[in-house]
Order: structure tokens, then sequence, then C-alpha cells
């Protein structure tokens, strides 16, 4: 992150929240798949990048796919017994790439329709 200028923010209980700078740190957004493969523990946030009129700022983004075959399912480990069933439904790569992106054309979160 820019030590400088600002720019992340992230949606919580329906308000936009300023991330706080902080010099040579680097910010990794785990996304969707972690959420599911956590079974929540760890969630994907709604997020957004806005601009400053006054100072530049350089952002990189980099982005992992898994294999389109390749399942997304919550981690066996993490469903131990009936009090932590799997909150999400097993789907393949390439099923959810074209419902998030559906989704995305419609401001909505493809991640909630596959919440069990």
């Amino acid at each position: 992150m820019d030590k400088d200028v600002g720019g992340l923010q992230v949606l919580r209980d329906g308000v936009w929240h300023t991330v706080p700078n902080s010099p040579h740190i680097l910010l990794i957004n785990i996304a969707d798949y972690m959420e599911i493969m956590s079974n929540g523990i760890f969630k994907s946030p709604v997020h957004r990048a806005v601009t400053n009129a006054e100072k530049e700022r350089i952002s990189v983004a980099m982005f992992h796919g898994l294999d389109p075959e390749k399942d997304i399912e919550p981690a066996a480990d993490l469903l131990l017994n009936e009090e932590q069933p799997a909150r999400y439904k097993k789907l393949k790569a390439k099923e959810y790439m074209a419902g998030f992106y559906e989704h995305f054309c419609r401001g909505t979160r493809f991640i909630d329709s596959v919440k069990i």
C-alpha cells in the first residue's frame, strides 16, 4: 500500500469504510474461493478503489484462477460435526466463474447464492 495515498474501501453494514494506509505492506484480498473453502471462517470483502484528485497512486492487482474442472467446496477438515455443517454448495470452478460474472453485471454477489 502506498504510504501517502489511500484509496481502498470496504463495505460493512451498508457503509463504505476507508482502509487505513500503512507503508510497506502487502494487502491480500482472499476472495470468494477462500470464503467457501474456509466454510465462512474467512470472509470475502466487498471492496472498491477510489481515486484522489490531488495525488497519484499505483495499484497492482493480481488474480489467481483455479482449474475450471476443480471442485470448490468447504474443506473437509472444517466440517467436524453436525454443529459445523457445510455452509456452501459444492460446485465446479467454471460454474462459479460463470455465476460470478453474471451476478457482477447485476451488482449482486454470486457467493450469496451458493450459501446453504
